[in-house]
């Protein structure tokens, strides 16, 4: 499984080109403006589906763009932020980019548990509120790779004061701190990291040892 990171839209968050090289099929996690270079790297792949982590507008200003480039791509995010998708204000949009959200609908509405294909490769839907009501983690347990969303970073976790809960955001955690084994980390922002290191140096984690 191939994974290329791209910093894109007007706070740099983290977009990512996932593809099962054996079949082509590809997945983008977030995508926060459509770049010509971001559209060039997708050439040549079957996007099969554009899932986001959460709705704030930095990680889905690009949406709109990859819909009208990819139409068969399936939109998903979870059933609490497909609001976000065409309400500019919820979203945050009409702060974090005044004017530049174009309105789209999700193809999928995502809850706890769900598994998606990509290939021969399963993403499953982990519901991690906290950063918001509907925020989630995508787990690809085979691969040991977890895209994380504003949920956990490397050495802290997402803010709380943007439309979420302190106290949902203590439990997503514990339950990312829970999960069995190592898994690379892949977040919302900034550098990815590893479980384990996040387990031994984050100290949001380490209460949970």
């Amino acid at each position: 499984m191939e994974v290329q990171c791209f910093a894109l839209g007007p706070v740099a968050a983290n977009s990512y080109i996932l593809t099962d090289e054996k079949s082509g099929e590809a997945a983008v996690i977030d995508c926060g403006e459509c770049t010509p270079e971001f559209l060039e790297a997708l050439e040549g792949r079957e996007l099969k589906y554009i899932l986001l982590t959460h709705g704030h507008a930095d990680h889905i200003l690009g949406v709109y763009g990859l819909k009208q480039r990819f139409p068969r791509a399936g939109v998903a995010i979870h059933y609490l932020e497909a609001r976000a998708l065409e309400d500019e204000k919820y979203s945050l949009g009409d702060e974090i980019a005044p004017g530049e959200q174009r309105p789209v609908k999700a193809d999928i509405t995502l809850s706890d548990g769900d598994e998606l294909k990509l290939g021969e490769s399963v993403i499953r839907v982990m519901h991690t509120p906290g950063h918001t009501a509907g925020g989630v983690c995508y787990l690809l347990e085979k691969e040991r790779m977890i895209f994380t969303g504003d949920t956990l970073f490397s050495l802290t976790v997402g803010r709380t004061d943007l439309g979420g809960d302190p106290y949902d955001l203590y439990r997503s955690v514990k339950m990312l701190a829970g999960l069995d084994g190592d898994y690379r980390i892949f977040p919302g922002h900034n550098r990815s990291t590893t479980l384990d290191y996040e387990r031994r140096r984050n100290r949001f984690m380490r209460r949970f040892k």
